[in-house]
């Protein structure tokens, strides 16, 4: 037997599992209702008639009625012979929300259950949006229902979801009859808003692309192994989307999120500027898809914002990453993924149409309103005392040295000491997550005084540096910055510009294979020992990115 149900609910709704009814050897014609009405004890209501037997007996509900008759049970995206009449005339307790005759199109709907793509949009949007399996009587105090689609509507005087009811409290001996004067409306989740409104084609395209389903072997019921092949006789299989475990849970109808999205002509432009920087070299297996990968990820990291996670939103907001982030960040960079005043002129919701969902907020812009700079075209640092960088050195020896202070980063920094008193010393970065973009490449020296106030004796050290890169192709390259021999101020925490606006071709983003690094040579001749020092202290490597808007 196997079930299909949402993500998230696995465990919290099994009900929906007991509800897809097995289709195994002969089919469905030989599984008896009270074989699956045996899941469930009825509602003991004394009534001696069923949901479905008190609907007959209705007739303002004859259009309900045959549209429950026409629609199927879906297992495993797989229409059943299961009506959802049959279900509402079994043993399963339900709650029922009936909207009476003349208030939806009744021969529209029923047309769309004669295909299967049809008959699973009637289910999902119509038939689940009024059944509950909880049994809801309508009381003083409000409450909520949880509807079979997942959607949570509020019970509250003499409404559902803001829908007068005309009779409410139908007691029958499977649940709880309502009839209600119109339909219940239907809620987007975030998700299916960006999947199913029209001009959000552009994100919701590449969302669905990530759509699967997944065996949830915890909440399956084992009979045990076979052949060392474990069997399975009550399968749980989960709709679940990969993207979104990594952006933000906005399918969650128990979570609340806001989300910021261009309709689908700011995606597209939007994209087209993000994809650039996301160009990896012809070495890289699926490199195509991967580009596309990042650059979808870029537009979205910063978009999402948990609602759990923000203190005052007129303030800022703080998007999905900045947790991660907050754990690495220090003293003296940037602050990123916070957006201050985002309501205010120039804010990212200034002009964002704000749409409501059933577990959040769509704020709908016309353009991306984020600054590449301060989301996805970042700072990046090697830092000096991340020892693992180092891929190679030549006489000399190294330390890593822990110092506070506001002007080192990390509170770290290298001590690069010279094997002998006049060896030109050789040692190798690496430098991650680059992207085919424009950077000022820089290295960050300290003087001696970090350790040691007193230190009087402060001479500067020169050097020359070598960036090795590839190409699109996948060629190696190395520039040696004209070969020009830097120095550093023997005084200060000097930031030592090694090229201004260096454009690397192909992105290095999330990849383990070395690509881009920075040689540091000492470069002092044996008459010059005297005036320089070859003992360096690094702080980092710092490369610093240059768009358009930064010029």
């Amino acid at each position: 037997m196997k079930h299909i149900i949402c993500e998230k609910t696995a465990r919290s709704f099994r009900f929906i599992i007991y509800m897809l009814l097995p289709l195994v050897g002969g089919g469905w014609m030989g599984v008896s209702c009270s074989d699956w009405d045996d899941h469930y004890d009825g509602a003991q209501t004394g009534s001696d008639q069923t949901l479905w037997q008190q609907m007959l007996q209705q007739p303002e509900l004859s259009d309900f009625r045959q549209v429950l008759e026409q629609t199927k049970v879906f297992r495993m995206h797989r229409k059943t012979p299961v009506s959802y009449a049959d279900l509402l005339n079994g043993g399963q307790s339900f709650t029922v929300v009936a909207p009476v005759n003349g208030t939806f199109n009744r021969d529209s709907l029923i047309r769309l259950t004669q295909t299967s793509k049809g008959d699973s949009i009637v289910e999902k949007f119509f038939v689940l949006n009024h059944i509950s399996r909880s049994t809801s009587s309508m009381k003083d105090t409000p409450q909520r229902m949880l509807l079979l689609n997942s959607k949570h509507v509020a019970i509250e005087g003499n409404t559902i979801a803001g829908v007068t009811i005309k009779d409410s409290n139908i007691h029958t001996k499977n649940g709880v009859l309502h009839i209600a004067e119109r339909p219940l409306p239907y809620e987007y989740s975030l998700y299916e808003a960006l999947c199913d409104m029209p001009d959000m084609s552009g994100i919701g395209n590449f969302l669905r692309q990530y759509d699967e389903d997944w065996f949830d072997a915890d909440a399956s019921v084992s009979s045990g192994i076979v052949e060392g092949v474990p069997v399975y006789v009550d399968s749980v299989v989960i709709e679940r989307n990969r993207m979104l475990q990594n952006i933000g849970l906005i399918n969650a109808e128990d979570s609340t999120y806001w989300v910021v999205a261009p309709t689908t002509d700011g995606w597209n432009q939007a994209w087209e500027e993000a994809t650039k920087y996301f160009v990896y070299d012809e070495t890289v297996l699926k490199r195509d898809s991967i580009q596309q990968y990042w650059t979808n990820r870029a537009l979205l990291n910063d978009a999402i914002f948990n609602m759990t996670d923000q203190h005052s939103t007129a303030d800022s907001l703080v998007s999905v990453p900045y947790l991660n982030w907050r754990r690495s960040w220090v003293s003296g960079k940037p602050i990123y993924h916070v957006f201050k005043q985002p309501f205010a002129a120039g804010g990212i919701l200034s002009n964002a149409q704000a749409v409501p969902c059933s577990n959040g907020v769509l704020y709908k812009v016309n353009r991306w309103p984020f600054d590449p700079r301060k989301t996805y075209f970042t700072e990046l640092w090697a830092e000096g005392e991340a020892t693992h960088l180092i891929t190679t050195y030549k006489d000399c020896s190294y330390n890593g040295r822990r110092q506070v202070g506001d002007s080192i980063s990390e509170n770290a920094y290298l001590q690069i000491l010279p094997s002998t008193a006049t060896s030109n010393w050789t040692m190798t970065f690496r430098v991650n997550n680059t992207l085919s973009g424009d950077y000022d490449v820089c290295v960050v020296l300290l003087p001696k005084t970090v350790s040691n106030p007193n230190e009087t004796e402060l001479k500067p050290c020169k050097f020359k540096a070598t960036l090795n890169y590839v190409e699109t192709n996948g060629e190696a390259k190395s520039y040696n910055f004209n070969n020009t021999t830097f120095q550093s101020d023997a005084a200060r925490v000097d930031t030592v510009v090694l090229a201004e606006a260096f454009h690397f071709p192909a992105c290095n983003y999330d990849q383990n294979d070395i690509k881009v690094s920075l040689t540091l040579q000492c470069n002092i001749l044996a008459r010059e020992t005297s005036r320089f020092s070859r003992e360096m202290y690094l702080d980092c490597i710092y490369l610093r990115p240059r768009t358009p808007k930064a010029e």
